[in-house]
């Protein structure tokens, strides 16, 4: 039983965005994809956007850092 929990807690686990080596923020897991959260202040443009796949949700961090940089 005690497996079971152990399955689902690495499945709920955030996974970092890191952006030219600096965390930006975490997707945390939720129904139909991720939502992510900002840690640094080029990325919370995005900050709370849901993504379908963290893959979308790393692209859009790193547009958002990239135009934040520009400004």
């Amino acid at each position: 039983m005690q497996e079971n929990s152990l399955n689902r807690a690495d499945r709920l686990r955030p996974i970092v965005i890191e952006v030219a080596g600096e965390p930006q923020g975490v997707v945390v897991p939720e129904a139909e994809g991720y939502r992510f959260l900002a840690v640094k202040l080029p990325a919370f443009s995005i900050d709370g956007q849901h993504f379908p796949n963290i893959e979308t949700a790393h692209l859009a961090v790193r547009q958002a850092v990239e135009n934040g940089e520009a400004a």
